[in-house]
């Protein structure tokens, strides 16, 4: 594994802040990315899972990736992510986001129809193909209809601009061997993995929705496992993993939008047909956050 490439840290997959006329709440959001930065994170990365991408308008996704990337102000990485069903649809995001000032893209498969792997090879390499900036790759076989194959990424890897990949598998073992089968791309874990585990066994980072409510606990936990203090890092991280199991229970946006409005950010509900966590599950994450080291 090589660290020396653009994107390592800590990356929290910011939500989308929208209002009951489907708004986006660009200063909610931008107040939360700022706070992000100053809590220390690495990178911010909207319209990842956590982002609601799939729910969103071309309008809105745009909105939100210009927000991020003018809340940022050149202080950390933007990875914004693309995605689509259609290739064209795709690498136009792509281009559009580089042109708008974003510093990589994270790029996320949507299919309807099934797909061979060189038809997944196909669309990833487009979107590299077609910008100057590092691309991430992303694959949640929990949620996609196509995942990506180990030699399909080992193809990948060797493209100049993919320089990572988030894997969120919930087979940390499948992480071990992207590491073996593709040494030059870099490894981020998700929130399906324990972090630490990840970064012991090689990964960079993480790229995760619970960053967004825990994030100076995460950059904690990352400069632990940087500074290779497994045992303090361990007994961070089974604090923290509370959070990851509730991140799991729930609705992926719902848990981390209700969370973040226990913290004072006005950030909206899940975009429907999604449904806001209940006054009992509510509840469940507001004793969770309080429970947690400072």
């Amino acid at each position: 594994m090589t660290t020396s490439k653009k994107f390592h840290g800590v990356y929290p997959y910011l939500v989308s802040p929208i209002d009951g006329q489907g708004h986006i709440k660009t200063d909610v959001l931008g107040r939360l990315c700022s706070d992000l930065l100053d809590a220390g994170v690495h990178g911010l990365t909207p319209l990842g899972s956590t982002g609601e991408f799939a729910y969103l308008t071309r309008e809105q996704r745009e909105t939100v990736v210009a927000c991020t990337i003018e809340a940022a102000g050149k202080r950390a990485p933007v990875i914004a992510g693309v995605a689509s069903t259609s290739t064209a649809d795709a690498v136009a995001q792509a281009r559009l986001y580089q042109k708008m000032g974003a510093d990589g893209i994270l790029a996320i498969l949507e299919a309807y129809f099934p797909l061979k792997d060189g038809q997944v090879e196909a669309y990833f390499r487009a979107i590299a193909d077609a910008v100057d900036i590092p691309v991430v790759l992303y694959t949640n076989p929990n949620f996609q209809r196509s995942d990506l194959t180990l030699d399909v990424i080992a193809r990948l890897a060797e493209h100049p601009r993919i320089e990572a990949i988030k894997d969120a598998s919930t087979n940390t073992g499948r992480l071990m061997s992207i590491m073996n089968r593709a040494p030059g791309i870099n490894v981020f874990s998700a929130s399906a993995h324990i972090p630490a585990a990840v970064m012991l066994i090689g990964g960079v980072g993480w790229m995760a929705g619970p960053a967004c409510i825990v994030p100076r606990q995460s950059v904690k936990l990352y400069d632990l496992c940087r500074a290779q203090k497994w045992p303090e890092a361990l007994e961070l991280q089974r604090e923290m993993w509370r959070i990851n199991e509730a991140f799991a229970r729930f609705n992926l946006a719902a848990c981390i939008k209700a969370g973040l409005q226990i913290q004072g950010y006005a950030v909206g509900e899940p975009v429907p047909p999604q449904s806001p966590l209940s006054a009992e599950d509510r509840k469940t994450v507001e004793a969770l956050l309080a429970s947690l080291p400072a």
